[in-house]
Order: structure tokens, then C-alpha cells, then sequence
């Protein structure tokens, strides 16, 4: 057992001494060749149409943001507006308002139909 031991040591050893030598595993940094060389060509590339792309995408989703509010504005004025007219209505209809005025508001609101004369 004492060899197998021994063993094991000396072969830890060569494999400490082989990794502080070579340091990181992969490929070493400055060594391309061509291949390579055009690799990070075709990456770059890459890199400058998917920018483009990102970019193109961030527009389109602006605009449709952009819409998105300038319809949800109109339809804010529209209902400040028949809020408005409410209560104009109801201001009348308190300080008592004739019949007529009340048919013609109700004609207005789409309540009551018109009568047509025949």
C-alpha cells in the first residue's frame, strides 16, 4: 500500500507541475490564424446587424407606445368632455328645467328616439 501511495503523490505532483506551467486551459491569447481572423470578421458583422436589428425593434416599439398614448389621450378629452356635458345636465335638471328641455337633452344622450311626424 505504501507504493500504491507513493505512486499517487508522484502523480499528483506531475499533474500540479503540468497545470502551473500552462496555466489556463483553452487557447492562448495573440495566436489566431487566418481562419480565425475572418471568424471575428463574420462576428463583427454579425454583432453590427444585430445592433442594427435591436435597434430597428426599440424604434417600432417606441412608435407603438407613442400611438398607444395619443389614443388613450383622445379618449381621455372625449370622456372629460361628456363628463362636462353630464354635468351640465344635471346642473339643469336640478335647478328644474321645463319638460321640453329635459326630451331634448335625453334626445341628445340617445334615451329617448325621435319622434318623426307623419
Amino acid at each position: 500500500m505504501d507504493c500504491d501511495s507513493i505512486q499517487m503523490a508522484i502523480a499528483e505532483e506531475n499533474q500540479s507541475t503540468e497545470r502551473k506551467e500552462c496555466g489556463r486551459r483553452g487557447r492562448k491569447p495573440g495566436r489566431k490564424t487566418s481562419s480565425e481572423k475572418v471568424d471575428v470578421k463574420a462576428k463583427l458583422e454579425r454583432s453590427r446587424q444585430s445592433a442594427r436589428e435591436c435597434r430597428a425593434r426599440k424604434k417600432l416599439r417606441y412608435q407603438y407606445l407613442e400611438e398607444l398614448v395619443a389614443d388613450r389621450e383622445k379618449a381621455v378629452i372625449a370622456l372629460r368632455a361628456e363628463l362636462e356635458r353630464l354635468m351640465q345636465w344635471d346642473k339643469q335638471l336640478e335647478e328644474n328645467a321645463s319638460p321640453n328641455d329635459i326630451d331634448q337633452m335625453l334626445k341628445e344622450i340617445g334615451i329617448l328616439k325621435q319622434e318623426t311626424s307623419s
